[in-house]
């Protein structure tokens, strides 16, 4: 009896730790590369998503005027980068612009070092990044905002999780929590 308990026990906390390195977001299954791009970095060099092969690449697509969504989607990634520890060194959090008029390379900078200095934003011209959302599936669609020149862009906003080899792994939706997203990196990092 106390064997049959024991080996029970031993069982449920082999099957406790698979579970706990399993995605808790959207997997791709099965992972497929991820669509390489070439945009210009906010640190005004060229960034091609293939150089960070050997990091974990945190994908999103935002741009710098948008009210809620997109800081709020940094501000996790940042608090998740943060709560990796050491760990985060190996996290490249990389943003592609939906809005290439208002969002040039320095704005982007600007704007994401509020979040944390090493995320790098991305832009490029309407056409560059029409290619690059249409690779990822994102869709965007302008609203002008009544009685003013200003608009806002509404966009798909997920986060795609890339794997150190450059595999598409997990796409997370808004809204994911912080800790199921540094749990999710965490996996993709190897511990």
């Amino acid at each position: 009896m106390k064997l049959a308990l024991l080996t029970l026990l031993l069982l449920s906390s082999v099957a406790g730790a698979a579970a706990d390195t399993e995605m808790r977001t959207g997997v791709f299954s099965p992972p497929r590369q991820a669509p390489d791009f070439t945009l210009r970095a906010s640190d005004g060099s060229e960034l091609k998503l293939s150089q960070y092969r050997g990091k974990v690449v945190a994908l999103g697509f935002g741009y710098t005027s948008c009210p809620d969504v997109c800081p709020t989607t940094l501000a996790f990634l940042a608090q998740a980068r943060k709560k990796l520890g050491p760990a985060g060194k190996d996290l490249q959090v990389v943003y592609v612009t939906v809005d290439p008029e208002r969002d040039n390379a320095d704005r982007l900078r600007k704007f994401l070092a509020n979040f944390d200095p090493t995320f790098l934003g991305a832009t490029g011209t309407p056409q560059q990044l029409a290619d690059v959302r249409q690779g990822y599936g994102i869709t965007i669609t302008r609203k002008n905002i009544e009685g003013t020149r200003d608009y806002l862009v509404h966009h798909s906003s997920y986060i795609y999780l890339i794997d150190r080899a450059g595999n598409l792994r997990a796409m997370m939706p808004f809204g994911v929590s912080v800790d199921d997203m540094t749990h999710d990196v965490k996996s993709l990092l190897g511990g």
